[in-house]
């Protein structure tokens, strides 16, 4: 088959002259005269390389990129330049475009770039399908696990990898949302560039904005020099920030600018600082809760919420927790210059069987307790900090079970008869027992008769 190639271009003879060169040297061609027509081709031709013109009215070549990466995130895209843009083309090359070409174009040189091109993305391809076979038996990147909730877990990081779009990540203390932001900058181009963690509510929220943004001399009392905030020092990188809702109000206005305007100042200085800066945000908080509650700013979750991720507690991925404690064993082990083996039946259920309040962190220091405590080479109940779950109470003999729907009506006759029954039909007993009168007992079991169409009782 014909490799194919989509040119992108506002100006028709430009197109026109590079779509018939492709056609001359063998490529399968189609073009688009905007970005919007692009996204309709890429769609319906699915095309291998696609060659967008960096300057274009309404969506331009970086706008193509973006769209291209996440519809079609296997495309290699060729931006076409002229000289006084080629600063912005190398730029977009660390949005994710596999090279720039310069007009006029070198029909040589342009099929040299489309067949490595090719090559790139057969390369992604196939290490796409490898992955996608790794995740079967273990999981994805620094995560582990194959339950269906973690695979839906890969598969927005598959699509939020390749992008520059702000991630948001929720989910209880302890899921590994950490190590879900590190995932996502492993997979990127970004991946040799900084990845900077920041815990929100760990840092005082005096020094935040200082940490987050840098300060110069002398803006404030023991500011002795200029120091650079994690903002610049993720430059061209990836800058996590953990528990966001924990900032103050004012603080998220001046985040939120750094994330629309891609600038920041620091404490103190007179003059912006452009960065370059993908943006991971994490919270174990409800975070539109944390709207109406007031403490986090609207715009700021819409700006950040733009790919969502949920991660699942534990509980509800137990059939994860044998490949979790497998690896961890084996870190501790190393750790510790322990040789255990494996954990025991008996064990491995209670684990299964407990709630995991601190879930995958909370496992991972239940494990290397029992690494350090078994005497053996395989870790037994005694080694663990819970016993099995109490039972579930058992159900009284004398007890009422209705379904959810059953009517008050329907729910008094159930009670009724069944005291009855259970005092031997002696009425005067049973209407003790239900805090009623005699007579007032003895009309509903005539009702009850009635409506029956069988005999009062006696």
């Amino acid at each position: 088959m014909k490799t194919r190639v989509l040119v992108v271009d506002d100006e028709e003879t430009s197109r026109s002259g590079l779509t018939l060169l492709l056609s001359t040297l063998g490529y399968e061609v189609e073009s688009a005269a905007d970005g919007e027509e692009a996204m309709e081709r890429v769609r319906t031709f699915r095309p291998a390389v696609v060659i967008a013109d960096l300057v274009m009215p309404g969506m331009d070549g970086l706008g193509v990129l973006k769209a291209v990466h996440s519809e079609l995130p296997g495309a290699m895209v060729i931006l076409l330049t002229g000289h006084a843009s080629i600063e912005t083309a190398v730029a977009a090359m660390k949005e994710g475009a596999y090279d720039y070409i310069t007009k006029p174009i070198e029909p040589r040189r342009l099929r040299a770039l489309i067949d490595k091109a090719v090559e790139k993305a057969e390369v992604v391809h196939e290490v796409t399908v490898l992955r996608r076979q790794l995740q079967e038996v273990r999981g994805l990147g620094l995560l582990l696990g194959t339950s269906p909730s973690m695979r839906d877990v890969y598969r927005l990081i598959d699509q939020a990898a390749p992008t520059t779009a702000p991630v948001l990540l929720t989910g209880e203390t302890g899921t590994g949302k950490e190590l879900v932001a590190r995932t996502i900058h492993e997979m990127s181009t970004r991946s040799r560039q900084p990845f900077v963690a920041v815990n929100c509510s760990a840092i005082p929220e005096t020094l935040l904005e200082s940490e987050l943004f840098g300060h110069e001399k002398g803006a404030f009392t023991g500011a002795a020099e200029r120091r650079a905030g994690y903002f610049e020092l993720a430059d061209a990188g990836t800058i996590f920030l953990d528990e966001i809702t924990e900032m103050s109000p004012g603080l998220q206005a001046k985040y939120l600018r750094a994330l629309q305007d891609g600038a920041v100042r620091r404490l103190g200085g007179k003059s912006e600082l452009r960065v370059d800066v993908r943006v991971i945000a994490a919270t174990n908080r409800d975070p539109l809760q944390a709207v109406k509650d007031g403490t986090f700013r609207e715009d700021l979750y819409y700006r950040l919420n733009v790919l969502n991720i949920a991660m699942p507690p534990l509980r509800k991925r137990a059939d994860d927790i044998p490949l979790l404690v497998e690896a961890f064993i084996g870190e501790f082990n190393e750790r510790y210059g322990k040789s255990v083996k494996a954990v025991d039946d008996a064990s491995m259920r209670l684990l299964q069987q407990h709630h995991w309040p601190g879930n995958v962190r909370e496992l991972r220091n239940t494990i290397e307790r029992a690494v350090v405590q078994c005497e053996g080479d395989r870790i037994v109940s005694a080694c663990l900090p819970f016993g099995p779950p109490p039972p579930a109470p058992a159900e009284r003999p004398d007890a009422i079970v209705l379904p959810i729907g059953t009517t008050l009506d329907a729910a008094e006759r159930e009670l009724i008869l069944r005291t009855l029954e259970a005092n031997k039909r002696n009425k005067t007993r049973a209407a003790e027992v239900l805090g009623v009168t005699p007579k007032t007992l003895h009309n509903k079991l005539h009702r009850y008769a009635a409506e029956s169409t069988g005999s009062a009782p006696s």
